[in-house]
């Protein structure tokens, strides 16, 4: 196996992994980690409209409309036309979409804290590195560094 072999299924096994982690304890709250995403996203930069929120999903590629759709049918987030652009739509968290991310916000961070347990601060910062290198110039990293380049906005 080449280094880029191992280093494409370790990727691919890290993903599967953290997700299952992570799906593990969304369950009690009946949400997957696409659906927490949503409304960590909303939760962070609402209103935003429907385009702008797919360009920030690291789960989602191009239109996440059937993935908002969902959580609007489950009464999590509230979806309306722009006034000023009728083509545009405006996406919001409802009361309990809110009480949600703040859920899914603890469940992120035993999460982080799990993956902390794992590994040193430098070899964070190491893949770090590693990974937005090779994710430069894909959807992905795209989302990835405009989610970073907004936090705490």
């Amino acid at each position: 196996m080449s280094p880029e072999e191992e280093l494409r299924f370790l990727i691919l096994g890290a993903q599967r992994e953290g997700n299952r982690q992570f799906a593990s304890m969304l369950a009690p709250l009946k949400l997957t980690p696409s659906q927490a995403e949503v409304l960590r996203c909303l939760a962070e930069w609402e209103p935003i409209s429907l385009q702008e929120l797919g360009r920030r999903l690291v789960c989602e590629h191009g239109s996440p409309s059937r993935l908002v759709s969902a959580t609007v049918g489950r009464g999590w987030v509230v979806r309306r036309e722009n006034a000023g652009d009728r083509r545009q739509v405006i996406l919001t968290l409802s009361d309990e979409g809110r009480r949600l991310a703040q859920s899914v916000h603890a469940i992120e961070q035993r999460l982080h804290d799990w993956i902390g347990e794992r590994l040193a601060h430098s070899e964070i910062e190491c893949l770090n590195e590693a990974l937005r290198n090779l994710l430069d110039g894909s959807a992905a990293g795209e989302a990835i560094a405009l989610r970073k380049a907004d936090a705490g906005r």
